[in-house]
């Protein structure tokens, strides 16, 4: 284990570290979920259309799918703790920028900020995670790392729409400006310095690393796997709200039963985990996912099922697609070409999962608004599944070969 802290630190410590990590991941998740809850109120303030919106949901995922590779080998120069920090501290100020300037395109802008600061945070994660803890404890703490994204949902949907019931929109943004704030102090002052690094030579060149990464077909089919996963994922969520207004349901109880799924999402991420630890295979794991995840919505929104069924279709949806990413974070790390390519390889899996997130929403509003509802959701869902299955299979076969 890669251990470097001010005044060392015990095994024990160094899993609450690793932890404290997943809280940063959390964290930005919060600035990722704040938006959906409060997406009505900013359609009637800013005038939002619905592909507007759709692209007010998935902008924040713009650095993630233009910087992704290039994040990682700017973390791979200045260490990962201090892209973890700096990726907190920009979260923090664009969220207290998008509450005081408000204007329908510099909040487009300033999610495009919180974009970046995001990709800083969750692209060094698992890296600073593998670094803090021993071998045999990775695949259970990825799992715990792999549903920051529902956990964070689950946090910001239920407090966040019992917050908006009662404020306007503009504390939440500042509450979670702060929040963000304390949660860097918190890594500043206990995360374990990074390690000092020996001077590069042309074999570590940016260039090579980047080739590296990009010439490795296993890198590129895990992280299209988790770009069309993470396409379907945020489309059903995040529209999750407004689907339900446009049904009749009530504010606060919309938020709920949206928390409610995106925190199911956190069940299958640490179920995969324990799985991983007792040596399931990662094959079977995803492919169970994407079957899941296609079936569900197509009963969901395909069949005009009553609002009851289909939140427990998309319960199940959103429950065993968490087996996916959990998954993939895992072999991302297995499967980097080297050890110098571990940051670059997560950060081109991010970047993908980025484009996944940002083409998904407008996709699925631009089919919504032709069909006039949501009924052939699940078409857009299904070929998502489908193209991931096919990839799977792929990974799966060069994954035996590689023994």
């Amino acid at each position: 284990m890669n251990m470097s802290s001010r005044g060392g630190a015990s095994a024990v410590d160094t899993t609450m570290l690793a932890y404290l990590v997943v809280l940063a991941g959390v964290t930005t998740a919060l600035h990722i979920w704040k938006l959906p809850p409060a997406l009505p109120r900013l359609q009637a303030e800013l005038g939002l259309s619905l592909v507007e919106s759709g692209f007010l949901l998935s902008l924040v995922q713009m650095a993630g799918m233009t910087l992704g590779l290039l994040m990682g080998l700017f973390a791979e120069k200045i260490g990962l703790r201090r892209c973890l920090l700096l990726g907190l501290l920009l979260l923090s100020l664009a969220s207290a920028a998008g509450a005081v300037f408000v204007d329908k395109t510099l909040m487009l802008v300033f999610r495009a900020v919180e974009g970046c600061g995001f990709l800083m945070v969750v692209m060094p994660g698992p890296a600073l995670i593998r670094r803090l803890v021993k071998p045999n404890q990775l695949a259970r703490l990825l799992g715990v790392w792999g549903s920051y994204i529902p956990m964070g949902a689950v946090i910001v949907l239920l407090a966040g729409s019992w917050l908006l019931s009662m404020a306007d929109w503009r504390v939440l943004w500042w509450l979670l400006a702060i929040v963000t704030l304390v949660v860097m102090a918190l890594g500043w002052r206990m995360l374990p310095s990074d390690p000092s690094r020996p001077a590069r030579d042309q074999r570590s060149s940016a260039w090579r690393i980047v080739r590296s990464t990009l010439g490795s077909e296993n890198i590129w089919l895990v992280a299209l796997c988790f770009g069309f996963y993470a396409a379907q994922w945020i489309s059903v969520i995040g529209f999750l709200p407004t689907i339900y207004a446009l049904a009749g349901v009530s504010g606060p109880v919309a938020g709920v039963l949206t928390a409610v799924v995106a925190g199911s999402n956190a069940v299958g991420c640490y179920g995969a985990g324990r799985l991983l630890h007792r040596g399931a295979s990662a094959r079977t794991l995803m492919i169970a996912g994407y079957v899941t995840m296609a079936a569900t919505t197509f009963v969901a929104f395909g069949l005009g099922v009553p609002v009851l069924v289909q939140f427990l279709m998309v319960l199940v949806f959103s429950s065993m697609g968490g087996l996916i990413p959990t998954t993939l974070f895992f072999l991302v790390i297995k499967l980097a070409p080297s050890a110098e390519t571990t940051s670059t390889s997560i950060g081109w899996m991010q970047q993908i999962s980025a484009a996944g997130q940002f083409a998904g929403p407008p996709i699925v509003a631009w089919v919504a608004t032709l069909a006039g509802g949501w009924a052939s959701t699940w078409v857009f869902t299904g070929l998502c599944a489908l193209i991931g299955i096919g990839m799977t299979l792929r990974l799966g076969v060069r994954l035996r070969a590689r023994g």
